[in-house]
Order: C-alpha cells, then sequence, then structure tokens
C-alpha cells in the first residue's frame, strides 16, 4: 500500500483519482485545496487529513517522512492548470513520484524544467492520458497499424461540451489560467491522435475564439479536421436541448463509438503508474507541442478539403 497526497482536492476531477487511489489499493492520506467543499472525502477516505493553506500540507507532509510507514509516495496533481507545474515540482521535492491532470503543463519549455527536477530529485512524473487506455481506441490503434503503410485515413473530430455563464467566472475561462478552449478540453484528443496516428507532420488553425476553435492537423496517417465548442448553439439538431455534450470522431465515413467505458480509465491509469508502466514526460511531449503551436498560430482561411463542416456556422 502506498501513501499519496491529493493537490486540488474541491475540484470537478478530482473525485476519480480519490477513487483510484482507493480501488488500487492505496492510501489517500492528505488532501488540500483553497476551496472547502470537498465532502466527497467522507464517502471515499474520511480519515484523511486536510488543509487549505498550501503552507500547512507542505509542514505536514514534511513530518509525515519521520515515519516510514506515513512517508508519502506519491502526489496526484489536480488543480487548475496554471498551478501544475508549482505543484508537481513541490511533489517531486517531496521527494515523491507526481500523477498529474491534463494538461500537464502549457510548453515544451516546463517539460524540459521539470525533466531538470526529475533529474535532482531521482522521482518521476506521471501524466493522466485515459483515452490510451480506452478499449476503441486500442482497437484503432491496431487497425492503423495494420493498414497499408501508406494509408492516410480522413478524420473528423468533433467535441462540443457545452458550459454554462459560470464558466468564465473560473479560472477555466481565463486563457491565462486555463490556457484557451483548445487546450483546456482538447489536449487528450491530440494525445489519442498522436497515440494512434503517429508523428504530427502539419497544424493549421481556421478558428481561435474564447469559447470554441478549429483546425486541420495532418498526421503520419491521417488527416484531421477538427472543433471543439464549449458553445450549446454549437450541438448538432437532434442532440441541442437533449444532451449538453456531442462527441464525434469519423474516419473515412465510419462513427467510432466511444461514448461508454470512460469511467473507470483513470482507475486504469494508475494500476499502470503503480505497475512502472505510467505515462512520462517524453510520452505527453507531442500533445504539448501540438497545443502550444495551436495557441500561437495565426487564423487561415480554410483549404476545401480541410475545413470541418461546422466551420460554415459560424
Amino acid at each position: 500500500m502506498k501513501n499519496f497526497a491529493l493537490i486540488g482536492a474541491a475540484g470537478y476531477i478530482a473525485p476519480r483519482h480519490m477513487r483510484a487511489i482507493k480501488e488500487t489499493g492505496n492510501h489517500l492520506a492528505v488532501a488540500y485545496d483553497i476551496n472547502d467543499s470537498v465532502g466527497i472525502i467522507d464517502s471515499i477516505s474520511p480519515q484523511s487529513e486536510f488543509f487549505t493553506e498550501f503552507e500547512r500540507f507542505l509542514e505536514f507532509s514534511h513530518q509525515l517522512k519521520r515515519d516510514p510507514d506515513k512517508a508519502l509516495d506519491y502526489v496526484s496533481v489536480c488543480s487548475p492548470n496554471y498551478l501544475h507545474h508549482a505543484h508537481i515540482a513541490a511533489g517531486l521535492r517531496l521527494g515523491c513520484d507526481v500523477v498529474c491532470e491534463k494538461p500537464l503543463v502549457p510548453t515544451p519549455e516546463l517539460l524540459d524544467e521539470l525533466r531538470k527536477i526529475e533529474i535532482e530529485t531521482g522521482n518521476r512524473v506521471y501524466n493522466i492520458l485515459q483515452l490510451r487506455h480506452h478499449d476503441a481506441i486500442l482497437a484503432l490503434r491496431e487497425k492503423v497499424a495494420a493498414a497499408a503503410a501508406h494509408t492516410k485515413f480522413d478524420v473528423e473530430l468533433t467535441y462540443v461540451t457545452s458550459r454554462g455563464k459560470w464558466y468564465n467566472e473560473s479560472w477555466k475561462g481565463d486563457p491565462r489560467k486555463s490556457f484557451g478552449v483548445a487546450t483546456n478540453i482538447g489536449v487528450h484528443f491530440y494525445d489519442m491522435l498522436n497515440f494512434v496516428f503517429g508523428e504530427l507532420q502539419r497544424s493549421v488553425v481556421h478558428h481561435s475564439a474564447e469559447d470554441k476553435a478549429a483546425g486541420f492537423l495532418e498526421y503520419q496517417r491521417a488527416r484531421v479536421q477538427w472543433f471543439l465548442s464549449i458553445d450549446a448553439n454549437d450541438l448538432p439538431e437532434g442532440v441541442r436541448g437533449v444532451k449538453s455534450t456531442f462527441r464525434s470522431i469519423d474516419i473515412n465515413s465510419d462513427q467510432l463509438e466511444f461514448s461508454e467505458g470512460f469511467t473507470d480509465l483513470h482507475t486504469k491509469s494508475y494500476v499502470e503508474v503503480m505497475a512502472g508502466r505510467g505515462y512520462g514526460l517524453a510520452d505527453v511531449r507531442p500533445c504539448i507541442e501540438t497545443v502550444h503551436a495551436i495557441r500561437l498560430a495565426p487564423v487561415q482561411k480554410a483549404a476545401a478539403d480541410e475545413g470541418h463542416p461546422f466551420l460554415r456556422n459560424i
């Protein structure tokens, strides 16, 4: 049994990490968040210590080192995107390996900085890249690998996950903290595309706004039209008013069904980390380079065969 700390316990994604820690037979020793809306802990790990001040959390975590049975082994980071780097560095310097939500960091340069801290401390950083564990994605990867080497698949990726007015009042609506909509809701899709279709060769941005983005990506094995949005008006007819999220990946006009099978992917990720097979800094670099380039890219008019169909409605 390993001892865990969790940073960002009041966030949306934190309960998945808490359950993954419990379901892998480990112990959540201490949690931290500036907010105290963390009642979920009672149903998962009620004996965990909890702090709302980082200094007290850090001092308590250091004190645990005095007892080998209580010393922390891992720190899980679920804090807002812009704090990931600082919280990962703190976890490494506590003498722990770190499991962090996506996006790990906003730039390749910060990946290089984390690698320096890994070397200094002898500890490792692991990123949650849960789509790599999804059965449908793994089956698609096998299908692509089995196709003729010269084959390029035509892919249409659409993800609309509508958000209310609260979004812009939160850190997620501030591009200085979330790094923009393409990074905040799209980074795991870009990782999946690289995982399945190989190295990225070209990227073009066709639309970039606070609530939606679109573009074209060409990989070794695919040509991808993509569209990401948090605007409910972008939900297709038949979905709008019924569901708040539309997720679609069309490959050579065949729909990839992967709407189910998400509930245990964090636990699968933790199983792999505990077995020494977690995804580290080198694995995450391609998707961080992709979102970094998208944020910096100028908007260009879409070529006739590269624009996502939803662009017509903007």
